[in-house]
């Protein structure tokens, strides 16, 4: 097969993969994070929106400082939100002491970063969105939805938002019928 680039979007998977040694198997392949894909490829939002940003213990992004691709993406007013999230993996199943802990130091954070985060962008009120490139972080961020004092707070993936401001709110189930639609290749590796 002429693999030439394998593109992941979840930090431990592309720890793991490198461990295959995915060089020897396709001679010049390359694996690389999705954001740090769409940055190579100029795919970028052209937005006024300010975010948080929660950069996983794994950060998949690799080649410079996370937050230099995050404001690369998506636009300056980006902050980072300090803290684990709690998740860790299988942390907040398997020790929900711990990541209850965990979870009340980063719900203190992120009041700290909605404040911030108003004061730069000049947003008195309303819902705001955490971004974060880890499906487990995903997952931890969600559940502090109801905690902002002026807002909602919607975590969701960087590519996901970059994918609804780009392409619209119905780019998924477009996705899903063309891929439906003979638009997958079935490769046995």
């Amino acid at each position: 097969l002429d693999i030439k680039t394998v593109v992941v979007s979840c930090g431990t998977c592309y720890d793991q993969l490198q461990g295959y040694k995915f060089e020897e198997i396709f001679p010049g392949c390359r694996i690389i994070d999705i954001h740090e894909y769409l940055l190579e490829k100029n795919i970028t939002l052209q937005t006024n929106a300010g975010y948080l940003y929660h950069d996983p213990c794994h950060s998949p992004m690799k080649l410079q400082d996370p937050m230099k691709t995050v404001k690369a993406l998506v636009g300056d007013k980006v902050l980072k939100s300090e803290r684990c999230c709690g998740e860790s993996g299988t942390l907040g199943v398997t020790r929900p002491d711990i990541s209850t802990q965990i979870r009340f130091r980063k719900e203190e954070e992120l009041q700290k970063d909605e404040a911030a985060l108003r004061s730069m962008t000049g947003q008195a009120k309303g819902d705001m969105k955490i971004l974060t490139s880890c499906p487990s972080c995903l997952q931890g961020l969600s559940r502090y939805g109801n905690d902002l004092q002026n807002g909602l707070l919607e975590a969701d993936y960087i590519v996901v938002e970059m994918a609804n401001q780009i392409l619209g709110a119905d780019w998924l189930p477009q996705y899903v019928a063309q891929a439906n639609e003979g638009g997958i290749e079935r490769v046995l590796v």
